[in-house]
């Protein structure tokens, strides 16, 4: 055996595992879908924002809370509608176990100023303040 001969046990190659690479893949994937089907459930709700001309285009944080309100003063939150009362104890809930909770108030044009301002009651009674308005584009 010469001086830089290689032994048998380093020729062989590493064996790269297969079945842990496509779980990971699979996981990725089915995580990514899940997400993308929850963002879009909240823009499926037929709400009409208002328009700004200096409305722009933010990235949501993981645990948002979406207040869709409807013209008529509905509550819409994760496919669940809620009367005033419903919506308080969901955010009471929400800001006791997650103190710094943002939350997207997302009104219909045509919605009442008192059902905005209800909303804005709740957020504050449930200690919420990291509170934004969700708007379109003025083209």
């Amino acid at each position: 055996m010469g001086k830089y001969d290689i032994s048998p046990a380093q020729k062989e190659r590493p064996v790269v595992q297969m079945a842990p690479l496509i779980d990971i893949i699979f996981l990725t994937l089915v995580f990514f879908m899940t997400l993308s089907i929850f963002s879009q459930l909240e823009s499926e709700i037929d709400i009409s924002v208002p328009k700004s001309q200096a409305a722009q285009e933010v990235m949501r944080s993981p645990g948002e809370i979406i207040i869709n309100i409807t013209k008529e003063g509905r509550y819409i939150i994760n496919q669940k509608t809620l009367d005033q009362s419903g919506l308080q104890q969901m955010l009471n809930k929400v800001a006791g176990l997650f103190p710094d909770q943002p939350v997207i108030i997302r009104a219909d044009e045509e919605t009442f100023h008192k059902h905005i301002v209800a909303a804005l009651d709740a957020c504050a009674q449930a200690n919420i303040w990291d509170i934004s308005f969700s708007t379109s584009n003025r083209n």
